[in-house]
Formats: C-alpha cells, sequence, structure tokens
C-alpha cells in the first residue's frame, strides 16, 4: 500500500457525495454489492480501514457481482471499448501491448479457449506483469476445474479492485 495516502485523502472520500464516491468505486469494482458495501461502511477512519472493507467484501461475489465486474473488463491484450474504464486498463495491461507477434497470438488463441471452456472472459491482475507472466498464467489455468478457476478470478478482481481504490480515493 502505497505510503502517498494521508487520512486527509479518506476524509476527502468520506466528504464525497454518495453518487461520486459509488462512481470512483465503481471504476474499482463494477459490482454493485460491493460498491454498496463499502459505501455503507464510510466514514473511514483511514486508508487501512477502507482498505480492509473493500477487501472483505470482494473475497465473496455472488455470480450475479463477478457478471457485473467482469462486464468493465476487457480481454487481456485488447483495447478496452465502451463500458470498460480504458484508462485503468491501458496502464494494467501496459505490459502485454510490448508483447512480440506469437505472445500476441498466443493470447488470442488462449482467450478464445478460456472463454469456450468457463463461459466468461479471462481476468488477471495484469499491472506489473508482462506478456508471458500473463500467457503461462492463462495456460495454467485453463486446466483449472470450473470451481477453483471461479476462485482465482475472485482473488484477481479483489487485487485490481485493492490496487485502482488507492488510486481513486
Amino acid at each position: 500500500m502505497s505510503e502517498r495516502h494521508e487520512t486527509g485523502d479518506v476524509a476527502s472520500f468520506n466528504a464525497l457525495a454518495q453518487e461520486e464516491a459509488a462512481a470512483r468505486l465503481t471504476s474499482c469494482l463494477g459490482a454493485r454489492r460491493w460498491v454498496d458495501e463499502v459505501l455503507a461502511g464510510r466514514p473511514y477512519a483511514d486508508l487501512g480501514s477502507l482498505l480492509t472493507r473493500a477487501d472483505v467484501a470482494a473475497r465473496e461475489l455472488t455470480d450475479e457481482d463477478l457478471d457485473q465486474a467482469l462486464a468493465g473488463h476487457p480481454r487481456i491484450g485488447e483495447r478496452a471499448g465502451q463500458g470498460h474504464d480504458a484508462a485503468f486498463s491501458a496502464q494494467e495491461q501496459s505490459g502485454v501491448e510490448a508483447s512480440g507477434p506469437d505472445v500476441g497470438a498466443r493470447l488470442i488463441e488462449g482467450n478464445r479457449a478460456y472463454e469456450s471452456r468457463f463461459g466468461r472472459v479471462f481476468l488477471i491482475r495484469a499491472a506489473g506483469r508482462e506478456a508471458q507472466e500473463i500467457l503461462t498464467e492463462l495456460e495454467r489455468r485453463l486446466h483449472n476445474d470450473p470451481g477453483t478457476e471461479r476462485q482465482e478470478t475472485v482473488d484477481n478482481l479483489r487485487e485490481i479492485a485493492l490496487l485502482r481504490l488507492e488510486l481513486v480515493i
């Protein structure tokens, strides 16, 4: 967690109108229940208490939460389109854009195989990862059973949400 955040940042977040605070949270994790749970914790004493509430709320996503959250994420290696948070996605996937054509083609094929197997977009915390590492994880996760894969997806959504939350408060 970044040391650049002070209590004033959290105080500003606490003071936001409900709609603005909800919009900021939705950019972190687009699951309405999660947003409502984090909003319900206001006012927060400090960044740690905000992050703890967000973390706990993101650990158990319902199928509806999962669908809502995944709708806000483009496929790995694709540019964000309508309904996606383009700024976050571009920053988080910057390591993928630098990949060579072989890795890019393998990511496209891996995305197709993943969607065919699991019925949803492959999601991974891409921030700080290079394309080859993401491809290796994609190929590994294709062998997961559906329950294990669902939990890995939820864990990655949680990690993404917490990283983004520190940037938007």
